[in-house]
């Protein structure tokens, strides 16, 4: 099955952004090396765990295992997914309600995650595990479940109100060839909050930079949503940081082939 160029870089994006994550978290590295030794087809990719950038997973060998990761899991998916989009479950009431959640809080439905999982490649829960992204390759379903939400939220998702103020690269870490989402400022969870304490005039809560979902992450990572709205509402505050600066380099050489 040929893979859709547009949702398949969304869906690499969600993933990236997952393992880039789990990278950066202590891990077991139980028989690690056994099983690489055991193992021709899963690819190398070696590192530490630690958070300080020089001791980062080389992002060159991280890319290629990210690219491998998500183009096994990808082609495994039916073609309605592979293809999702606002205008498919405008068109498609049963498209929507099987892949559209009631409530968008609730775990994602096993019923759609299980016969997803049961057809993923053995090498990829198989890579995952090995390297130490989940415990076990039976934990690949809670692995999967918060990569799918995002990724079916972001390919179902209507134009943005703030389209025109689009940039053409992550405004962290300059990468221009990845799919970017919007990152509220001044995040809405705190908007009343905000007006009442008078930290912000209320022209001002819909500002937003457009990151990829990497930095976007790391954003959230560092600092609460009350920190964010009273210290970091603008992109030149947040880039001040220098933890984000040391971020911003190392993130900005994870790399991919083109699709």
């Amino acid at each position: 099955m040929t893979l859709s160029p547009e949702n398949y870089a969304v869906f690499r994006e969600c993933l990236s952004n997952a393992i880039v994550a789990r990278s950066e978290k202590p891990r077991s590295k139980r028989n690690a090396k056994a099983k690489r030794n055991n193992r021709k087809d899963v690819p190398k990719v070696e590192g530490t765990t630690l958070i300080p950038v020089a001791d980062r997973v080389d992002p060159e060998e991280l890319a290629e295992f990210i690219d491998f990761i998500a183009s096994e899991t990808f082609s495994s998916f039916p073609e309605a997914l592979q293809t999702l989009s606002y205008a498919a479950i405008q068109h498609d009431q049963a498209l929507a309600k099987l892949y559209i959640p009631e409530d968008p809080d609730a775990p994602f439905n096993r019923a759609l995650l299980d016969p997803l999982c049961s057809v993923t490649p053995v090498a990829v829960t198989d890579s995952l595990a090995v390297y130490g992204l989940i415990p076990d390759a039976a934990d690949f379903p809670e692995f999967l479940a918060p990569i799918l939400t995002e990724y079916i939220a972001s390919v179902t998702s209507g134009p943005p109100a703030w389209s025109n103020t689009r940039a053409d690269a992550c405004e962290i870490c300059d990468r221009d060839w990845i799919p970017l989402s919007y990152h509220h400022l001044i995040p809405r969870g705190v908007h009343a909050k905000v007006l009442k304490k008078g930290w912000h005039d209320e022209w001002m809560l819909n500002s937003v930079a457009w990151l990829c979902r990497a930095c976007h992450s790391f954003v959230h990572r560092m600092a609460t949503n009350e920190e964010l709205a009273r210290e970091y509402y603008t992109v030149d505050r947040i880039l001040e940081r220098e933890d984000v600066q040391d971020w911003a380099k190392w993130v900005s050489r994870v790399r991919w082939k083109a699709t």
